[in-house]
């Protein structure tokens, strides 16, 4: 069997244990920083869930979408939540292909460790854009992603991109 190696996945998942709060979890963190924050990567707040980048995207433009009551069974979700979330998967796409134009996307949820869950407490959703011939050398030759555009950046585009769309 080939495996597929993504070491920058387990540093972001080894960065959550230098928290001295242990018992709040990382996506609970992260709902409740600062807008000015610079480690606030959240693109759109909405009412049960919220929407940011993904600190080590597999591709330029990597969302989550992440519900803000802490559970990690999508079973429980309220029908208001799953609504919100499947609204905001379709946003989120939209405004990816305004400011990013990917030739398509990945768009799931990884539920239980045994399914690849690297937060595995808090259910969220990924939308990773996808463009034709993305896979390159680099990842297998040189062991390393190459990311186009500076986290920073794409949050500012998209955040001007959620507002063009939700005028």
């Amino acid at each position: 069997m080939e495996k597929l190696w993504s070491p920058w996945r387990s540093k972001y998942i080894e960065s959550f244990n230098s928290d001295p709060d242990l018992s709040k979890c990382i996506f609970c963190q992260i709902a409740s920083l600062n807008p000015d924050d610079p480690d606030n990567l959240i693109v759109y707040k909405d009412k049960y869930t919220f929407t940011l980048l993904n600190l080590y995207p597999y591709n330029n433009g990597h969302l989550m979408i992440v519900p803000y009551r802490h559970t990690n069974d999508f079973i429980s979700l309220s029908k208001e939540e799953c609504s919100e979330l499947m609204k905001n998967l379709q946003l989120a796409q939209q405004a990816l292909l305004k400011v990013i134009h990917p030739h398509g996307f990945n768009i799931g949820a990884n539920i239980g460790k045994v399914a690849g869950a690297g937060i595995e407490d808090h259910i969220h959703f990924h939308i990773v854009p996808r463009w034709n011939g993305d896979s390159n050398f680099m990842p297998v030759i040189g062991e390393v992603k190459v990311i186009s555009q500076d986290l920073q950046e794409t949050k500012f585009r998209l955040i001007q991109a959620y507002s063009e769309l939700l005028k």
